[in-house]
């Protein structure tokens, strides 16, 4: 048995039943995403933080052009004036989909990774921009993650794609899903997938920061299958979260998935956004590294390695140039915890930021080394090199071993040195 023998229904068209979850910030790339897309499955691109993700790909200023807007402001602990402008987030959005969706080759799809917990000092207005931006620059799919995303579908309810962009809601639980689905069907919009996010998935989580180790994807799973057939719905349903091995994958396409949504593996490939070194530390992480805390400011609990720089960062919040994170009124837990450090501090003595950590800033820098729980196999699906590095596959050897692997084995990507 294997993922090869299933196939993805979407409508009236079938995909290669592998879909690349939304890594951000930009670990999920536009080639990452391509990459899927190629090969008849679903790539994700993640809209968190897409102005500074602009500016690293075409060289435009929004990051620099906010931080000057509002420089007025570093050395405040008030930011609720701190806004982003609507256009620049329209442009910024409609620029980098564009870009991803322009390159498509194959037969698959690019999707959206939204995040509602992205507040940005504006909660409703800031996502509706996104969401109905992404829309306009003809990406195919959105999948709704990180809240609840209650009233969210009204914010586009009257664009002219409503009805036709494919839209997924990520959820942790029935009892998320039966909430978010009371108000789809009153909306006359049901969800085209559901994505499962277990316990074992890397970054935000959706259960509770001592809960987390209670439940297992597979029972949710089965939960969630059980509400849609006693629903009398036909909506496939995804599970996502330490599927590592074809295998795994193909043993959730029997119990009825509709697919399965992959991304640890995926981190360590050639086209993932990570810096090489960074790959490197996910390569050589045991699984006494990976650990599950309350650094970030959404409250949400996250899963990441112990070495993130960011877990020791003190810098100063730079809420003026990001400040994506900021909740309505400009509010951040770092903020609260970055200037009680400072009124704490003892002369001479170093600053030290307990508990939170300054996310966007860790994010965008590639310093929050957000992971799977099964990150510390890595190392069990590709080549060590003469020097001690490891080498770096390609995604597409690693989308095909998902595909076409039997009995957990896992297919080495070719060795560079010949070996």
């Amino acid at each position: 048995m294997k993922v090869d023998n299933f196939r993805l229904k979407l409508g009236a068209r079938e995909y290669v039943p592998i879909i690349i979850g939304g890594m951000g910030v930009n670990i999920s790339t536009t080639e990452l995403a391509l990459a899927a897309e190629k090969l008849g499955g679903i790539g994700h691109i993640s809209d968190a933080e897409t102005g500074y993700v602009c500016d690293r790909i075409f060289n435009t200023s929004f990051v620099s052009t906010k931080r000057k807007r509002y420089a007025a402001f570093t050395d405040s602990r008030d930011k609720s004036e701190v806004k982003f402008d609507l256009g620049e987030v329209a442009e910024a959005q409609k620029r980098y989909i564009e870009h991803t969706v322009s390159q498509k080759t194959g037969n698959g799809l690019i999707f959206l990774n939204c995040m509602e917990k992205l507040t940005m000092n504006g909660a409703n207005e800031t996502l509706k921009v996104r969401l109905r931006s992404a829309m306009d620059a003809g990406i195919d799919g959105i999948t709704l993650a990180a809240g609840l995303n209650l009233r969210t579908l009204d914010l586009i309810q009257d664009h002219p794609r409503f009805r036709d962009v494919k839209i997924g809601i990520v959820i942790s639980s029935v009892r998320a899903l039966s909430i978010f689905m009371k108000r789809a069907v009153r909306l006359e919009r049901l969800p085209d997938y559901i994505v499962v996010e277990g316990p074992l998935a890397g970054g935000h989580l959706g259960f509770g920061p001592d809960d987390w180790k209670k439940f297992d994807l597979h029972t949710i799973f089965t939960e969630v299958l059980a509400f849609i057939k006693e629903e009398g719905l036909q909506i496939p349903v995804i599970p996502a979260g330490g599927i590592f091995t074809g295998t795994d994958a193909a043993q959730y396409m029997a119990e009825g998935a509709g697919a399965v949504q992959v991304a640890t593996r995926f981190t360590i490939t050639a086209e993932a956004g990570l810096p090489a070194n960074v790959k490197q530390e996910y390569l050589n992480a045991r699984e006494e590294d990976i650990v599950v805390n309350m650094a970030s400011t959404t409250g949400y609990p996250m899963r990441m390695l112990r070495q993130s720089p960011t877990l020791r960062y003190a810098i100063k919040p730079n809420c003026e140039g990001l400040g994506y994170l900021l909740e309505n009124g400009g509010k951040c837990t770092y903020i609260d915890a970055y200037h009680k450090a400072l009124e704490e501090r003892r002369p001479g003595e170093p600053l030290e930021v307990e508990e939170k950590t300054c996310l966007c800033t860790g994010m965008a820098k590639y310093d929050c080394w957000t992971c799977g729980h099964t990150t510390y196999r890595l190392k069990e699906t590709t080549n060590r090199m003469a020097d001690g590095t490891w080498q770096l596959p390609p995604a597409e050897d690693i989308f095909l071993d998902y595909q076409h692997s039997q009995d957990h084995s896992i297919r080495l990507p070719k060795h560079p040195e010949g070996r």
